[in-house]
């Protein structure tokens, strides 16, 4: 039986990845930082097979015991400050946990080792973020980054320690390049969920209207479930190696709120939404669209679920978690 660790395990790609490989067979362990998390409980339900273990991403002797303890095959380094606007805020921090997060992950990995003929795998999560203000489109592997945010710079020096620690240690280390990825298990900070989320609200009369930022961001959205094969199909291969992770289309937040609120049965959403300058970054990424062709022939992964299936799937999850809080008389937000 393999054993896999993965950082970020209350995260919403951390759920999904737990999920999958316990599905392969795996034991799975989650790395999280004291006991009193509160969706500890939440991931034990959701995979009562996973087993959790302390660790701190701030501090390498917690990940040593971590690794030491569990005795991976695989690591899954999914731990990071990772909502954009939040990393504006709070850019030391975010630098101290998605940036030199990994190279103490990857400390611990090269100083544990493992067995000769079975040396531990590495995973790290990339991200298009990285691209920031893009210098070609769509964008590949050999794409420049131009980080635009504290959290793109914070996970362009991951990506580089990564590739560090392949040439120097001759780990294998891959990084998945992903693009955004959503689902029902996105935090309600991310504008997708929180779209999904109010329209919900909107439609059961608990709530009037949606305040944004910028609706002209072009992103391409894909569905995390999906994605999470794609970092399993990495740590597969014979050599590591760094792949683009995407869909090949590119929507923008204005396209993502139609296709919404006409799911929902409503032919205008411009009534339901106000702008809100708050919610505007000090520096924005206009366009993001990654081509994956490397991921589609090397590791055979091609996204399943649509863009308007996406939307669906989170707006039906959203009405009806919402419709059963109210059920339940559970107080407004």
């Amino acid at each position: 039986m393999k054993r896999a660790l993965i950082t970020g395990i209350t995260g919403q790609d951390g759920r999904h990845l737990a999920q999958f490989l316990a599905g392969k067979g795996y034991q799975v362990f989650g790395l999280i930082h004291g006991q009193a998390n509160p969706k500890a409980q939440l991931v034990a339900e959701e995979s009562p097979a996973l087993d959790l273990v302390e660790g701190d991403l701030r501090d390498l002797p917690s990940l040593i015991a971590a690794v030491e303890q569990v005795q991976p095959d695989e690591v899954y380094n999914l731990g990071a400050i990772s909502f954009v606007q939040l990393s504006f805020k709070q850019a030391e921090l975010t630098a101290e946990i998605t940036g030199l997060g990994v190279l103490r992950m990857l400390e611990a990995v090269r100083i544990v080792g493992g067995m000769e003929n079975n040396p531990i795998r590495f995973y790290q999560a990339s991200s298009s973020e990285m691209f920031g203000k893009v210098r070609e489109t769509p964008q590949n592997e050999g794409t420049p980054f131009h980080p635009r945010s504290p959290y793109g710079v914070a996970k362009v020096f991951g990506h580089y320690t990564t590739m560090n620690y392949r040439e120097a240690y001759d780990l294998h280390a891959s990084s998945g390049i992903l693009f955004n990825h959503e689902g029902p298990r996105r935090g309600l900070e991310f504008v997708t969920r929180k779209i999904t989320n109010s329209l919900a609200r909107i439609k059961l009369g608990l709530q009037d209207r949606i305040s944004l930022g910028n609706l002209d961001s072009a992103r391409d959205w894909g569905y995390a479930g999906d994605y999470v094969e794609a970092m399993w199909l990495m740590l597969q291969q014979d050599e590591p190696d760094d792949y683009v992770v995407a869909t090949g289309e590119t929507h923008t937040i204005r396209e993502f709120l139609e296709v919404a609120f006409r799911i929902a049965g409503y032919d205008d959403w411009e009534p339901y939404v106000t702008h809100d300058t708050r919610f505007d970054r000090p520096a924005e990424v206009d366009l993001l669209m990654g081509d994956a062709t490397k991921a589609r022939t090397k590791l055979r992964w091609k996204p399943k679920v649509s863009f308007e299936e996406l939307v669906r799937m989170m707006y039906e999850s959203d009405l009806a978690s919402e419709q059963a809080n109210a059920e339940r008389g559970l107080p407004r937000r």
